[in-house]
């Protein structure tokens, strides 16, 4: 008797506990819809590219890279042509971070580029297992001017 007591004791803490949690996260959820909330939450630091224009107008790029960098990867692959502008080398030319030696960062820097976003999304980027991510000097476009 004594086994069927500590049983229903057990499933009744069970229940408790699974009732103040469903309470919490529902506490969380509502807590995440609160504009202050939301106004806390860090966002990535995306640095401003380099060159005149991007290939493709911002918002497209930043839903769209990987579709346009593996479509510029098996393209010219298979039918060998690449167009002017639309290699890695050139994305990672133009969007260069500068670190404090003066030279562009590397994909290992936290302030790279591509890991502004990627590590905010928990991403990993797979580019730079064959890509360099870091271009030569004589690669790094001219600063825009300030609009």
């Amino acid at each position: 008797m004594a086994v069927r007591h500590s049983s229903i004791a057990a499933a009744a803490l069970v229940l408790v506990l699974l009732v103040v949690a469903l309470v919490g996260v529902n506490d969380v959820l509502d807590a995440a819809e609160d504009e202050g909330v939301a106004k806390r939450v860090p966002m990535p630091v995306i640095p401003r590219g380099q060159g005149d224009s991007c290939v493709y107008d911002t918002e497209f790029m930043r839903r769209n890279h990987m579709t346009v960098l593996e479509h510029q990867h098996d393209e010219p692959d298979l039918e060998d042509i690449r167009s002017e502008g639309h290699s890695i080398k050139d994305c990672v030319a133009c969007h260069a971070v500068m670190g404090p030696d003066d030279r562009p960062l590397t994909a290992d820097s936290p302030e790279h580029f591509c890991r502004s976003c990627h590590d905010y999304a928990a991403v990993q980027i797979d580019c730079f297992d064959c890509h360099k991510s870091r271009p030569r000097r004589s690669a790094l476009k001219r600063p825009r001017e300030p609009t």
